[in-house]
């Protein structure tokens, strides 16, 4: 039986596509192709897709401009799967908005198994948004995880999801120190599948948005040999 959880497939290789639409269909997903990029868009026009597999190497466009176009437009999950291993794709992938990668050739059980990991932690983030607004201020930034916004001096910040579940997960937990995998586990909803480098490219970004010098952080830390904190003495 299908269940309502919308899979988008974008995929030139029909034969992989195919592969991957079947399996995701005996897993009781509502999975759909697109074999280039102005496929995914207008899909995405019309329709409003839980998650997305994304190939890099596709015939009309790059797979990282198009991860890049949709993260400006949709939260939604985008897991890249390339046959691009090296650590600067993935970086780049990461730090344009992907929320996974994966490379080519890849175990379906373990694709299925990350997709359903995303989707768990999103349901659970939800859960809790839904029961209570839980509203955090910092110093001139302001975290709201009801409206999902962050802010810096009364200027709205814009984050991916991504982004600000990590943000409000290190704010709310201020002065804790957590391993790259905690942080995995926390907010992306798995740990046996990530990699660390995700957090890497994640800490970064935010610091590009939240410190005054990102080279010099003065809120985001890093303990050596163990993780990352959110420093601060004036909270609300």
């Amino acid at each position: 039986m299908v269940n309502n959880t919308r899979v988008l497939i974008v995929e030139d290789e029909s034969d992989i596509a195919n592969i991957i639409k079947d399996y995701l269909s005996v897993n009781h997903f509502d999975p759909h192709i697109a074999g280039t990029g102005h496929e995914a868009i207008h899909y995405m026009k019309e329709n409003s897709p839980d998650f997305i597999i994304l190939d890099l190497s596709l015939p009309d466009c790059d797979g990282i401009k198009l991860c890049r176009q949709i993260r400006e437009n949709s939260n939604v999950a985008i897991l890249i799967l390339s046959a691009r291993s090296s650590d600067t794709d993935k970086v780049l992938g990461l730090g344009f908005g992907a929320d996974d990668y994966m490379t080519k050739p890849f175990s379906l059980s373990e694709l299925v198994a990350r997709i359903n990991a995303h989707l768990r932690k999103q349901d659970r983030w939800l859960q809790d948004t839904a029961s209570q607004m839980d509203i955090i201020r910092i110093d001139h930034m302001e975290i709201n995880k009801n409206e999902y916004t962050f802010s810096c001096d009364k200027k709205h910040v814009p984050l991916s999801a991504k982004e600000f579940e990590l943000l409000f997960f290190l704010m709310k937990n201020r002065n804790q120190v957590f391993s790259k995998n905690q942080l995995l586990d926390a907010v992306w909803g798995y740990d046996a599948y990530g990699d660390e480098n995700t957090i890497t490219v994640y800490i970064r970004r935010i610091r590009e948005k939240v410190e005054n010098d990102p080279s010099c952080p003065v809120y985001i830390q890093t303990v050596w040999g163990v993780g990352y904190k959110f420093t601060t003495q004036n909270y609300s």
